[in-house]
């Protein structure tokens, strides 16, 4: 049987690790072994952020929604019951938006939703 070198396949191997690792800081971009534990490291951050980045963003939304809530006088969890009372269905995104672009219908909503709370009996704020 014929020998088999493989340098070439791990000078491909690290080639690829260290071109990946070009930008980080000190040895980790040109030292094959700190660079390899920082590509899997780093990619294991960008894995878990993907996720994570869409509990900021729904956060976010609450945050805009809770905001142009209390412009009107109205808390947020309060203005979500009054909107599922009302059998209205619109998700967290759609209000952030309208609540930033479009105030004359969200008003209109929180309009609704309080007068839904209020033949309900409760207090609206």
């Amino acid at each position: 049987m014929p020998r088999v070198k493989r340098g070439t396949m791990t000078h491909k191997r690290h080639k690829k690790v260290l071109e990946t690792t070009k930008g980080y800081w000190g040895g980790k971009r040109n030292l094959f072994k700190t660079a390899h534990e920082q590509w899997m490291k780093s990619g294991n951050y960008a894995y878990t952020d993907r996720r994570n980045k869409k509990r900021l963003i729904r956060s976010l939304w609450i945050v805009r929604i809770n905001a142009a809530c209390r412009a009107e006088g109205m808390q947020y969890c309060r203005f979500i019951e009054g909107l599922t009372k009302a059998g209205i269905v619109l998700d967290r995104k759609v209000l952030a938006e309208m609540a930033v672009s479009d105030i004359a219908s969200f008003k209109q909503l929180v309009a609704h939703a309080t007068s839904v709370l209020n033949q309900a009996g409760e207090p609206a704020a």
